[in-house]
């Protein structure tokens, strides 16, 4: 099972929860970026339906692939 950690940090003049290198939106306080954080780490591991995606990957190429929706990523959140 694939597990994602959010990170919580300081970011364009306020907060923001972070997955990879990825931000989220800026939020005022490191208290609202944590509770966006929570959030999002508990949607990702709602199960879904079953249904056909298409992605394209770094080199440009694009795939299809049916993702599967009972298999979800566990998530957590970093406090650090």
């Amino acid at each position: 099972m694939t597990k994602l950690i959010y990170g919580i940090v300081e970011h364009d003049g306020g907060w923001a929860y972070k997955l990879g290198a990825v931000f989220s939106e800026t939020f005022p306080t490191r208290d609202a970026a944590l509770k966006g954080a929570k959030s999002a780490a508990a949607e990702q591991q709602v199960a879904g339906q079953t249904d056909g995606i298409e992605y394209q990957d770094a080199q440009g190429n694009w795939h299809e692939e049916v993702s599967q929706g009972g298999d979800r990523p566990e998530a957590e959140v970093s406090r650090r």
